[in-house]
C-alpha cells in the first residue's frame, strides 16, 4: 500500500493510487510512505526515484552501517519501532531514505506513530526542508510513544507490588509476572538505545537544516531520560523479585518450623512408649493398676511440657 504525500499548484496532496504516483515526477514527493507494499509497488519506487530500497533482512541488521548511512546525498536508516498486541510486545523493523526533497518510509505493521504523522503533514506549510521536518516528528512521536510503554509498564510494576506486599499474594504466576515484565523492560530498552544510536548519528550530519538540530538535542535528552526510567524499572522489578523470594523463604520457614516443632512435641511420648514398651519380666508398672492411664497421662504431660517450653521461648 502507498501512502503518497505531494506538491502541485503550491499545495500540499495526497494519493494512494500508483498510476497518479506514475505521473508524478520525484521533486513533487515529499514523503512516500510503504505499508506492506508489494514487488511492482518496490519496483516503481526504485525506478521514480533510483534508490534500493531494504529487504526486511537488511533492516534488522544490527551493524552500525547497517542501521545509518549517508551516501550520494542520501540518508537511509534503519531502526525498529515498538508494537504491544495485547499483553505481548515485539519490535518491528522500520525503514527511512531520505533524500534533499523527499522522504520514504518502508514498514510491514500499521504504526500508530505514522497515522498521526499522515494527519500532521496535512497541516503542515510547504517548504523546502519539509521532509527533515517529517523525519524529525515521526522520532520525536515515537519517543513520546515509547514513553507511554514504559509508564504502562511502571503501572503494571505498580500494581504487581500492592499485591506482593499488601495481599501476600505468593502464587507462580506472580514470579511469572514479574520474569514478564523484566523481558518487555528489556525490550524497550534495547528499543530505545536504538532510537539513541540513530538520533545520535542524525546530529552528527551536516544534511539536515539547521533548526532541526535544536529538536534532535532535545530528542537526544529526551532519550537519556528514558533509559533511565527503564533502569529504574528494572531496579523495582529486582526488588519485588527479592521480595517475593524473601517472602516465599519465610513461609518455607514456617512450614519447616511446625514440622520441627511437631517432631520434638511427639519426642518425649514416643521415649516413654519406648521404655514400657520393652519386654523385661521385671517392671514395677506393669502389675500397677494405674499403670496404662499413668504412662498415657505421663506421656500427654511431657508432649504439654514441651509446648510450654517453646512458647516461653517465644520459638511459636
Amino acid at each position: 500500500m502507498l501512502y503518497v504525500h505531494y506538491t502541485e499548484d503550491d499545495q500540499l496532496r495526497e494519493t494512494r493510487s500508483a498510476d497518479q504516483l506514475r505521473r508524478l515526477k520525484p521533486e513533487q514527493v515529499v514523503w512516500l510512505d510503504l505499508l506492506k507494499a508489494d514487488g511492482q509497488e518496490q519496483d516503481l519506487v526504485e525506478e521514480l526515484f533510483g534508490v534500493d530500497l531494504f529487504t526486511r533482512q537488511e533492516a534488522q541488521e544490527i551493524e552500525s552501517s547497517s542501521r545509518y548511512s549517508e551516501l550520494d546525498g542520501i540518508i537511509s536508516i534503519n531502526t525498529n519501532f515498538l508494537v504491544r498486541k495485547g499483553e505481548r510486545y515485539s519490535n518491528e523493523p522500520v525503514s527511512f531514505i531520505l533524500g534533499d526533497t523527499f522522504l520514504i518510509t518502508q514498514r510491514t505493521v500499521e504504526l500508530k506513530t505514522f497515522d498521526d504523522a499522515h494527519r500532521r503533514i496535512s497541516l503542515s506549510t510547504l517548504g523546502a526542508d519539509l521532509n527533515y521536518r517529517l523525519l524529525t516528528e515521526v522520532f520525536e512521536t515515537r519517543i513520546d510513544f515509547d514513553a507511554d510503554f514504559l509508564e504502562a509498564i511502571a503501572r503494571d510494576i505498580a500494581d504487581l507490588s500492592k499485591e506482593l506486599t499488601a495481599e501476600r499474594k505468593l502464587q507462580d504466576d506472580v514470579l511469572i509476572r514479574i520474569n514478564h515484565l523484566q523481558e518487555v523492560t528489556m525490550l524497550i530498552r534495547v528499543n530505545i538505545v536504538d532510537k539513541q544510536r540513530i538520533i545520535s548519528s542524525i546530529l552528527k550530519s551536516q544534511h539536515f537544516p539547521d533548526g532541526e538540530y535544536a529538536k534532535i538535542r532535545v530528542m537526544i535528552k529526551d532519550v537519556g531520560s528514558l533509559l533511565e526510567h527503564t533502569q529504574f524499572n528494572f531496579a523495582r522489578l529486582e526488588y519485588l523479585q527479592n521480595t517475593f523470594l524473601g517472602l516465599l523463604d519465610t513461609d518455607q520457614s514456617k512450614v519447616i518450623k511446625i514440622f520441627t516443632v511437631v517432631t520434638v512435641v511427639f519426642m518425649p511420648p514416643t521415649l516413654i512408649a519406648s521404655l514400657y514398651g520393652m519386654n523385661f519380666q521385671y517392671m514395677p508398672e506393669l502389675s500397677h493398676k494405674w499403670g496404662y492411664p499413668f504412662a498415657l497421662i505421663l506421656m500427654l504431660l511431657s508432649s504439654l511440657g514441651t509446648l510450654y517450653y517453646f512458647k516461653r521461648k517465644n520459638w511459636l
